[in-house]
């Protein structure tokens, strides 16, 4: 069917000699294209990252500020006892997980991110200020919980929104970027919570940790505003683009996919989206990889408490937070750029999971404070995964929309669980070098490390067979040649053009 396709094919004139240039350049952008995506990427970069880093800060220091809360007096405050404390911080990852891909695949249906992700960003700040005035264990536990389901969009959301701007060869640097918001929450939440605790804890008859959660809410709430009204959803429909700008847009992602990377006609099938991530062996790899490294980061839930265990008060334990997480901040981006210039994420992932294992082993044989606190700087660079991780998933999870994001949503659940009963290993008992809890990091660090063996494994597989597809001998089923119909729309060229883009394309290691 296919073959007769291609050779009922009458092509002529300018036609002809635009498939003819397609085919010598398999998709490539001209250079006029590529001046006007040096322009769009600008835009891109300058309205978009900003206002998804303020956000993931805001996300993490919400998320994180019961950490700090701990040492300022919550515990006492709430009377909390035995492993009650444990129950609050792993509550909310259940309700962040039972929301994850219900979320996304409604993301990409409503075709609205910016209302969807300012909306919710808006409702967990409010939620978190909130948070201020429970009184008592049941208290805070249901907010935690809540607290979970509305943050739950926004993550795995980001990933799959920032997929739909930029090419995989882009990604991990701006994920890198992105993720900083993290990291700097981690310095800088904790440095406001110092700074809380050293001058207003009792004032108004409200305790430090209060406070925490009232002003780092309503900053929160602030900034969901500014999502609503500045985000841009798609190129499609952002009208900063010229009509030249969105079709340049569209066609690089084309050519970086080497198909359309839209849904089926009429908006594909949210379920059938689920069903073709479900069927990718690479969905679970890439889950169980998360998970681990998710794990293995854990201690960040327990960072002021560590950092206790150095024998200092409860300002300076939180101060000291700060420069191991500002370290990794700059860290993170020259690996991530490294990754994206060498278009290699294995490695990238790989080296970590050595560098962080003896961070965990430092921390739990020495006693002294210097080989302590140097221990929190290598035990970081499990943090340097992240951004790498985030991009791979991108990369190697084809489209079509619908499909990524229901695999980035179980991926982003699967990883999160770790978060639900990790915090049950750091028992009071075992302090001051909690081993049983980090040397459970260091276990699912080498479960992660399995995991990216696998995936570089099954990738090659993968792009073995994509060299056989080259053949032009090769006859194309009717659903090949539907997606590359759908592909030749919207490039502008024929059927025979959209496949020779097909040429060349494989999934980055």
């Amino acid at each position: 069917m296919a073959e007769n396709t291609f050779r009922d094919q009458d092509v002529k004139g300018d036609k002809a000699e635009r498939v003819h240039r397609e085919v010598l350049h398999h998709g490539k952008l001209s250079d006029e294209e590529r001046e006007i995506e040096k322009r769009l990427r600008r835009k891109i970069d300058i309205r978009i990252m900003p206002l998804v880093i303020l956000v993931y800060l805001v996300n993490y220091i919400d998320r994180n500020n019961y950490a700090a809360a701990r040492l300022q007096g919550l515990v006492t405050d709430l009377n909390l006892v035995g492993d009650q404390y444990q129950i609050g911080l792993s509550i909310l990852f259940v309700g962040y997980i039972l929301m994850q891909v219900p979320s996304n695949l409604l993301l990409n249906y409503a075709g609205r991110p910016s209302w969807y992700l300012g909306a919710f960003t808006i409702a967990w700040g409010l939620v978190s200020a909130l948070t201020s005035q429970v009184k008592n264990f049941a208290g805070i536990v249901a907010c935690r919980f809540i607290l979970g389901v509305v943050e739950a969009p926004f993550f795995a959301g980001v990933l799959f929104y920032l997929s739909k701007w930029y090419t995989k060869e882009e990604l991990a640097k701006r994920m890198a970027i992105f993720y900083s918001g993290s990291l700097i929450s981690g310095a800088f939440g904790n440095l406001i919570a110092a700074g809380i605790l050293n001058g207003l804890a009792g004032s108004m008859g409200m305790s430090a940790w209060q406070w925490l959660y009232i002003i780092e809410g309503a900053l929160t709430v602030f900034i969901g505003i500014l999502v609503a009204l500045i985000l841009p959803d798609f190129p499609d429909t952002w009208r900063a683009f010229s009509p030249e700008m969105k079709r340049v847009a569209n066609r690089r992602l084309a050519i970086d996919a080497a198909e359309a990377d839209v849904d089926d006609a009429g908006g594909m099938s949210q379920i059938k989206g689920m069903k073709l991530a479900f069927q990718d062996p690479k969905t679970y790899m890439l889950a169980l990889a998360y998970m681990g490294i998710t794990g293995a980061a854990g201690f960040q839930n327990f960072f002021p408490t560590l950092t206790k265990t150095l024998g200092y008060n409860e300002v300076i334990s939180l101060l000291l937070v700060a420069p191991p997480y500002v370290f990794m901040v700059f860290y993170s981006f020259g690996h991530c750029y490294a990754s994206d210039y060498l278009g290699n994420r294995f490695w990238f992932l790989t080296y970590p999971v050595f560098v962080s294992s003896i961070g965990f082993i430092v921390f739990m044989t020495t006693d002294s404070f210097g080989p302590r606190y140097f221990s929190f700087f290598l035990m970081n660079f499990v943090f340097a995964q992240n951004g790498t991780i985030y991009a791979w998933i991108s990369n190697a999870i084809p489209r079509p929309p619908a499909k990524r994001a229901a695999a980035l949503a179980f991926i982003n659940s699967v990883g999160n669980s770790a978060s639900i009963w990790t915090p049950f290993t750091y028992w009071p008992s075992s302090a001051p070098h909690y081993r049983p809890a980090l040397g459970i990091c260091i276990g699912l660090e080498i479960l992660a490390l399995a995991c990216f063996v696998g995936m570089r494994l099954y990738l090659q597989h993968q792009n073995r067979q994509l060299a056989r597809m080259e053949d032009t001998d090769q006859k194309l089923t009717d659903r090949d040649l539907r997606k590359l119909e759908k592909t030749a729309e919207l490039e502008g060229v024929d059927v025979e053009a959209a496949r020779m883009m097909q040429k060349g394309y494989r999934y980055m290691l």
